[in-house]
């Protein structure tokens, strides 16, 4: 819990509205994937990142509890999967997704980001899901994929400071190229002319996205919402990033703390209503 605290505030507001029995399984999926995605911030070469997916892809893989492994993540993690039964090619596939990170290469392709975030942040939501409602959760595997792009987008459009600053570029290079940039160009400097085009083209997938899961989110039944709750600020985001006078290129869109409370508030007692 105080991991996902620190490292993932908006989650872990959201766990806060599942069930109590419900929450920790929560917290240690949360906490796998703050864990996993922070692994950049903490190396300086690529190398030790990938041990570090390594060693999880063998915590995960080893079979039944025994006495843990004295990581309380992990063994929190592998007491989660235990209980409800998770899919372990879903970490494997999570985990492999994540080695893109440690790395510079541009992103090939808008296929390739949607299938990153569906392996990322679409996974989580679908495991969240399968915790809080076994029974539900397989009628809305595509609405967390939808859910996953959208969220996972909105995140990467938050930390394109960091990014470029480390000379990393998530944007596919065939929408750089459609705005006239390059992977390249788009991480020197101001990014180039076609920096800011690649940027609005960005946040342009993203409400794609997340239009196609809200218009289908009014049939979520409360059950699943905690797994979606972060949903009810990406569109704040993406709406701050387009009326903002400063680019996502250069500074970072803040939501204030009490309108992320209230947003989540509104969503997990209300839901998504038809528009």
């Amino acid at each position: 819990m105080e991991t996902v605290r620190a490292a993932d505030h908006d989650r872990y507001v959201s766990a806060l509205y599942a069930p109590e029995d419900k929450r920790d399984a929560l917290f240690s999926l949360y906490a796998f994937n703050a864990e996993i995605s922070g692994i950049r911030d903490r190396i300086r070469e690529a190398l030790p990142g990938e041990v570090r997916l390594q060693w999880w892809r063998d915590v995960i893989a080893t079979e039944g509890n025994g006495d843990g492994v004295g990581h309380p993540v992990a063994d929190a993690l592998k007491a989660t999967i235990s209980a409800y039964r998770l899919p372990k090619p879903a970490f494997e596939n999570m985990l492999e997704a994540r080695v893109f990170d440690l790395y510079d290469d541009p992103m090939p392709s808008r296929t390739d980001l949607e299938g990153y975030c569906g392996e990322t942040a679409a996974a989580l939501i679908q495991l969240a899901a399968m915790v809080l409602d076994p029974v539900e959760a397989p009628r809305f595997a595509e609405l967390a994929g939808r859910a996953g792009c959208a969220q996972a987008m909105t995140g990467l459009l938050l930390l394109l400071p960091l990014h470029r600053k480390r000379g990393q570029c998530f944007v596919p290079a065939d929408i750089l190229a459609a705005a006239g940039s390059s992977p390249e160009e788009f991480v020197a400097g101001n990014g180039g002319p076609g920096a800011q085009r690649a940027v609005a083209a960005m946040i342009a997938l993203a409400q794609e996205h997340l239009a196609a899961f809200e218009s289908g989110a009014s049939a979520l039944p409360v059950s699943l919402r905690p797994a979606f709750l972060p949903l009810a600020l990406s569109r704040a985001y993406l709406g701050k990033m387009e009326s903002s006078r400063r680019s996502p290129l250069n500074g970072v869109a803040r939501l204030s703390a009490w309108r992320r409370h209230w947003l989540l508030l509104r969503r997990a007692t209300r839901g998504w209503p038809d528009a």
